[in-house]
């Protein structure tokens, strides 16, 4: 009976690891996949595998059944990919590598230094710790990175939106030269025609005329 309401309350808790680490990927920041693997930006790359190892066996759908649950395992599927990729996490580290040193600036003042590491005495009982101080100010330069990138793609969509109407527009002028060239040369006979008309009826009133005077 005891053995059994172990069972139980393991499953239980199992569950509700689970299901916390589900809505921690979910609440986590999409675009720091350090954030999203829970991870300081010094892993490894030995410990960036064994980190996605371990959760992507923790909430694997096949495995547990959340309604997010597959949501939650592409993010993290997409995170490790991007530690994985070296250009990928070359440009993230160097984002983070900014941001740490921003907050060890801030900290420290003039006594701060890049090469400082993370167990220096006077990072200790900081509040919040160093690594959320990190996060968040990664968070904050990622956020201003997305948005620029946002914006010089919505002003190339806009140049090339423009361009293409600057040729729409030469096409469509170009296309009336032609169609107004053409209907001239359809009323060419008539214009001939005109001229004869109007020829011939000063022809003869210049003859009339000279009938007249003679």
């Amino acid at each position: 009976m005891a053995s059994n309401l172990d069972s139980v309350l393991k499953k239980n808790a199992n569950d509700l690891a689970k299901e916390l680490e589900v809505e921690r990927i979910l609440k986590a920041f999409k675009l720091n996949p350090y954030d999203i693997l829970d991870l300081p930006i010094t892993a490894t790359e030995t410990e960036v595998k064994k980190q996605y190892r371990k959760k992507s066996l923790l909430i694997h759908p096949d495995k547990f059944k959340h309604e997010k649950g597959l949501e939650a395992f592409d993010f993290l599927k997409k995170a490790e990919d991007q530690l994985s990729d070296s250009a990928k996490r070359k440009e993230i580290d160097m984002i983070m590598t900014h941001a740490r040193t921003q907050v060890l600036k801030a900290i420290l003042g003039t006594g701060y230094s890049t090469s400082i590491p993370d167990d220096d005495p006077r990072l200790h009982n900081l509040t919040p710790p160093l690594d959320q101080q990190v996060r968040a100010k990664g968070r904050e330069i990622l956020v201003e990175d997305e948005l620029a990138r946002r914006r010089k793609t919505k002003l190339t969509y806009a140049n090339e939106g423009a361009e293409k109407a600057k040729q729409e527009a030469e096409v469509a002028a170009r296309k009336r030269k032609v169609e107004d060239q053409a209907k001239w040369e359809e009323r060419r006979e008539d214009r001939i025609s005109d001229w004869r008309s109007f020829s011939n009826k000063k022809s003869k009133k210049n003859k009339k005329n000279e009938h007249v005077l003679g």
